[in-house]
């Protein structure tokens, strides 16, 4: 695998943000689709955190597997 090869999955994490709304935004610009429902976790001080799972198409399994439903 070279350096210019996308990956096939990715996590993104950051702050709840307008920078962590925008590397999300890049990956779907890329190609890359979401992958299952956002994270978001707020530490004792208040700090809000997410995380965003991204696939690239070819990898993203069938619907029906994501959701759970036989549709």
């Amino acid at each position: 695998m070279t350096g210019d090869t996308p990956k096939a999955y990715r996590f993104l994490t950051g702050d709840d943000d307008a920078a962590f709304c925008q590397r999300v935004s890049d990956a779907l610009r890329d190609g890359y689709v979401l992958y299952g429902p956002p994270l978001l976790q707020v530490d004792a001080q208040g700090n809000r955190h997410c995380g965003q799972a991204v696939v690239l198409p070819e990898f993203a399994p069938a619907k029906s597997a994501v959701t759970g439903s036989e549709n």
